[in-house]
């Protein structure tokens, strides 16, 4: 590897830190049945809230609400991620499929 693609890969690094930077602060809302939770951009659950009370007397209800909530704001956290790294990615010369 000579000096130029060093540098290249430590700027490559840099803009990639960057990016995880920006998606820490990146928060992303997921909704069902009166569950609200919230998840950055790393895919760590930040807050969550429960809006109708009212759920809290179904446990079996309560429980899907809850995994399906996380779910659905880990899927748009991480379609967010990977749309947010192509540039990084296109740039290292890895164009993988889906990304």
């Amino acid at each position: 590897m000579d000096f130029k693609q060093a540098q290249d890969m430590m700027k490559l690094q840099q803009q990639a830190q960057k990016i995880q930077e920006e998606l820490s602060n990146t928060h992303i809302e997921a909704e069902v049945n009166g569950v609200v939770v919230t998840i950055d951009g790393q895919l760590k659950v930040v807050s969550t809230v429960i809006e109708d009370i009212t759920i809290m007397q179904d446990q079996k209800k309560l429980e899907k609400a809850i995994s399906d909530a996380i779910n659905k704001g880990m899927k748009k956290a991480q379609e967010i991620a990977a749309d947010r790294m192509k540039g990084v990615m296109a740039s290292m010369g890895l164009n993988l499929p889906g990304m």
